[in-house]
């Protein structure tokens, strides 16, 4: 004779998946549908220079030195501002100032609109201060509860694996974009992929900016572009 279940375990209600909490930084880009300007796309590299001068003064100039390059915003001229004077109040007084990190975050999307636009991801012009289509969010922490205050001295270097594979994945990226700039001239669309990877690549960066220099996090990030 076959067991029947019992009432109870019949209504015991399904416990859903927990869902990972989000990264401390995450970043998306609106996927542009329908045709693409060929015109600023064919002359997208003069055109994004006004910006990038004006971005390049904000930073230090490491961002127009090395335009393909999402790490310029922290390892150049820029880098007192965004990563030492937290890295020393993190360390000696387990405190962070909202409005370095404040900064620090709207240069972040600021030079995330410039690169998206240099890269073909979107076509309108980028704004020094909208959001527009690209969207870049950061975590604030809570320095005594969230951070180890000694991390900052030696978490640069813990990702010099990630330093490695991105170096590779922006060659890639750098090639993508150039297919994409001949599928823009010749059919006006991008192909999916190639903003997919793109994008995916931003996002891995940010991540690790996040947790080597923007210090919100001490969650190391993860090898993936989603």
């Amino acid at each position: 004779m076959t067991s029947q279940p019992t009432p109870a375990a019949s209504m015991a209600p399904a416990v859903p998946p927990v869902a990972p909490p989000p990264y401390a930084i995450r970043l998306s880009i609106d996927h542009q549908d329908g045709p693409r300007d060929r015109v600023t796309s064919f002359f997208r590299i003069f055109y994004v220079i006004p910006i990038a001068i004006v971005l390049a003064a904000i930073s230090g100039g490491s961002w127009f030195s090395d335009s393909s390059d999402q790490w310029s915003i922290v390892l150049g001229g820029g880098t007192g501002v965004l990563f030492l004077a937290p890295l020393l109040l993190i360390v000696f007084r387990q405190k962070y100032p909202r409005w370095w990190f404040d900064f620090s975050l709207q240069l972040m999307r600021f030079e995330a609109r410039v690169g998206s636009y240099l890269l073909l991801l979107r076509d309108e012009y980028p704004s020094t201060d909208e959001e527009q289509s690209v969207h870049l969010d950061a975590d604030y922490p809570d320095v005594q509860r969230d951070l180890d205050r000694w991390a900052p001295l030696y978490k640069w270097l813990l990702a010099i694996p990630h330093y490695v594979v991105l170096a590779f994945l922006w060659i890639g990226v750098i090639i993508v974009t150039i297919v994409g700039w001949f599928a823009i001239l010749f059919t006006g669309k991008q192909p999916r992929g190639i903003f997919d990877y793109t994008v995916g690549v931003m996002r891995w960066t940010y991540r690790v900016i996040a947790y080597a220099f923007l210090l919100n996090t001490d969650k190391y990030p993860p090898f993936e572009m989603a």
